[in-house]
């Protein structure tokens, strides 16, 4: 529309000359094109209110980002790591859904409350690449995480951890105080923050540097996993279930259970345990570093166990399987073989334990610290300091809720009534029926693609 305009204010121009001059080919003109002199017209006047909203509109644009550098000289920038703590009771998992506002993410919490907070601009929340925002791991619904970190760009305001603890719910709490942006003529230091769920909030532990371009996710070589689980999961096939406090693991069996889990060390295809990664994928190989059942433990009345499991990275419920496996094995409705099997080319039917349990516990940062924690200019990344403040946050939010929950609902048993339907024998096409009904539930957890 633009274009056409000189070309019909040209023409017109040419008509008043003609007209001047009582030229009478202005008649002739008048004539034959009078219904085209109305379309004329109109076009014109479409070009002019075009052209006016689009200088509107431009004006408008300057003056946002006019607005939006005066805003980041007064308050610039600066990348954080965050240390995030919370129970995934009531969340479809960590990682945010843009658009879906009916599938609440510990993300879309932690992101409106940066934004009530002043942290990060309003106009940003949607996109938070913008912020260069990363975390190490997806968590799934319902799983919960002591030790997550996230990287992002902050304004670093007056008392940062109070006011965005201010805008988070009880089961999202922060641990920091007031912090000291460090700045040099050669050297860009990067400040960390660490969540967690105490307060009042004590003095900082002592102010991590990070480098200029740490990513939470490129950065993070492996992940550590507890699994909380009522220890009658454990029991033989026969064992009545309605009974389930009475029950208690015997060391034999906490044995039998720990050599089961220590068949996933090193590197496995894990095809099996996710969905809809083919044997061939080269991202189903996932490396496992160690597995095993604690001590049994009471809570309550019910005796409990916690499985930790750490690896590079993890697939969209593979720890539950892995997990739903050795149970399945452990009571005796498969044989120990079906575990070498579901690494090889054929489909197995695994089972997926309750996602209840499962705990982040914490990211390992090996190689960043190796290549940076001791060159004198920045700090390991790790949070020995924050333990107990972790520790506090799981026995206050995490396994109370998991207990509760487990003895409310009883997830476990529940699930364990589902086990005999299970044919660990079957072919690929034996199993496609149970492979769907596990599609349309994991398309229901909104797809993330990790534990």
């Amino acid at each position: 529309m633009f274009k056409i305009r000189p070309l019909l204010s040209a023409l017109g121009n040419n008509r008043l000359t003609l007209e001047r001059r009582g030229d009478p080919r202005t008649l002739l003109c008048m004539m034959s094109e009078g219904p085209r002199s109305e379309e004329t017209a109109k076009l014109l006047k479409r070009a002019n209110e075009e052209n006016d909203d689009s200088a509107e509109k431009a004006t408008k644009k300057l003056k946002a980002e006019g607005e939006l550098v005066e805003d980041e000289k007064k308050c610039p920038k600066k990348k954080v790591a965050l240390l995030v703590a919370y129970s995934g009771k009531g969340y479809y998992g960590m990682q945010r859904n843009t658009g879906t506002s009916q599938f609440r993410t510990i993300e879309d919490e932690l992101v409106a409350a940066l934004i009530k907070s002043g942290c990060i601009p309003e106009n940003h929340g949607d996109e938070m690449k913008k912020m260069s925002f990363q975390r190490c791991a997806r968590t799934d619904k319902g799983v919960s995480a002591a030790g997550q970190v996230v990287s992002l760009k902050l304004r670093l305001i007056e008392d940062t951890v109070e006011k965005i603890n201010e805008h988070l719910p009880q089961q999202i709490r922060v641990l920091g105080a007031t912090l000291v942006l460090i700045k040099s003529t050669f050297i860009d230091y990067e400040t960390v923050l660490t969540f967690s769920h105490i307060v009042p909030f004590p003095p900082p532990s002592g102010l991590k540097r990070v480098t200029q371009g740490f990513n939470s996710k490129n950065n993070c070589d492996a992940r550590t996993y507890a699994y909380m689980l009522p220890t009658v999961a454990f029991s033989s096939k026969d064992y009545d279930t309605a009974d389930t406090a009475a029950f208690r693991l015997e060391p034999e069996t906490l044995q039998k259970v720990n050599s089961l889990f220590s068949l996933y060390k090193g590197t496995h295809n894990f095809h099996n345990f996710t969905s809809q990664k083919a044997p061939s994928d080269p991202s189903a190989r996932r490396y496992i570093t160690e597995m095993f059942c604690g001590e049994p433990f009471m809570n309550s009345d019910t005796q409990f166990a916690v499985i930790t499991v750490r690896g590079q990275s993890f697939m969209l419920h593979q720890i539950r399987k892995m997990i739903g496996l050795v149970i399945a094995v452990a009571k005796g409705y498969a044989k120990e073989e079906v575990m070498e099997r579901s690494w090889g080319q054929d489909k197995v039917d695994v089972p997926k334990a309750p996602g209840l349990g499962l705990v982040l516990e914490r990211v390992h940062f090996d190689r960043y610290n190796k290549r940076f924690g001791g060159d004198g200019l920045h700090e390991r990344l790790d949070w020995d300091l924050e333990e107990e403040a972790i520790k506090s946050f799981k026995e206050a939010h995490i396994y109370p809720t998991i207990v509760m929950t487990e003895r409310q609902e009883g997830s476990m048993v529940s699930w364990m009534s589902t086990l005999p339907i299970h044919d660990f024998e079957a072919t690929a096409t034996a199993t496609e029926s149970q492979d769907n009904k596990e599609q349309k539930q994991d398309n229901a957890d909104l797809g993330n693609d990790s534990d």
